[in-house]
């Protein structure tokens, strides 16, 4: 019996492109042993990679270790897969080119100023590769959509919610790259896969169609998804207050929000009232969003429960026929008898 993998198809193209990419990598690394060789062809070279500008997003999917491509590998089948299905493929490989792009860009940049106030070749040569960004960004859209889901590991030992994985993937990232594992780019790719995959979910990416409203609306403006809800409760105080003076300044994007009719009747009042309509408005956002998913949960039932019934009714109608041939074999038996 042949063996059926269901993967969505953006899925499996990532694990595809990963598998080849860094198949390709080895290969030319095993042809040429040489220490500290670098192919500006696949990953990103901050010196080299310029006339090679696709390496700006496929150098994510490049692993130079079996280790990390194991990692990367799960992770892509597993998350990518919960992901997409939640998602739909559009939104997902959306997702995907935002995290996978513009850490590159971010770590590039970085290298590149270092190496300008330094001197030392050193920054210009450090490989950018690897799915260090896109699994930072995998953790933070299943925190996204399972805000309350808890880890437990060694056997109830150690638990965690998710929204502290993208931290505490930060943390082992930045210590490998200290030990030295990894390279000082690493670091750099997680916060900025961090970054950038939270500001695309809080800001950009389209939810479910709203029928109430002439257009769709965009981010999610939940209070579970706040950037603060990703950090320990001590720290929760110093993110908000400096994300509060970041929104005086205008230095943050705007959360679009329902807001009631009677909210902006008060709209000439001061900044405190303009934040309860806005308080108002993402709690009514939340909870027209959560209906809208609980409706298409139910439909989705409805169809499956349906299909199971029409399954089941043409298994019974197929066991019945040899019943009616017992049931009239029946009486011979008994005129024999």
């Amino acid at each position: 019996m042949a063996i059926r993998i269901n993967l969505p198809p953006i899925t499996r193209g990532l694990l595809l492109l990963l598998i080849f990419q860094s198949l390709l990598s080895a290969a030319v690394h095993f042809q040429r042993p040489i220490g500290g060789l670098v192919i500006p062809y696949l990953t990103l070279i901050p010196s080299m990679s310029l006339i090679y500008p696709w390496t700006f997003v496929t150098s994510t999917f490049v692993e130079t270790n079996i280790f990390s491509l194991a990692i990367s590998g799960l992770t892509i089948w597993h998350g990518g897969r919960y992901l997409e299905r939640a998602w739909t493929s559009r939104e997902f490989a959306k997702f995907v080119a935002m995290v996978a792009l513009v850490p590159n860009v971010y770590t590039f940049f970085s290298l590149v100023v270092m190496y300008a106030i330094t001197g030392d070749v050193t920054w210009s040569l450090t490989p950018v590769s690897g799915t260090t960004a896109l699994q930072v960004g995998i953790l933070t859209g299943l925190s996204q959509l399972l805000p309350t889901h808890t880890i437990t590991l060694f056997r109830g030992i150690l638990s965690l919610r998710l929204p502290r994985l993208p931290l505490l993937h930060l943390l082992l990232v930045t210590l490998l790259a200290l030990l030295p594992i990894y390279t000082i780019a690493a670091p750099l790719l997680s916060l900025s896969g961090f970054l950038t995959a939270w500001a695309h979910l809080r800001f950009l990416r389209l939810p479910l169609p709203d029928l109430d409203s002439p257009g769709p609306l965009r981010g999610d403006a939940s209070d579970a998804f706040a950037l603060a809800q990703f950090f320990p409760e001590p720290a929760r105080p110093g993110v908000e207050a400096v994300g509060g003076v970041l929104a005086k300044l205008g230095l943050t994007p705007k959360t679009p929000v329902v807001v009631a009719a009677n909210s902006s009747q008060g709209g000439g009042g001061g900044g405190g009232g303009g934040g309860g309509g806005q308080r108002s408005g993402g709690r009514a956002e939340n909870e027209r969003r959560r209906a809208l998913a609980l409706k298409e949960l139910d439909l989705r039932l409805q169809a499956a429960t349906a299909a199971r019934a029409g399954k089941t009714e043409r298994e019974g109608s197929e066991v019945k026929q040899p019943e009616v041939g017992e049931v009239m074999k029946a009486p011979e038996g008994g005129e024999q008898a």
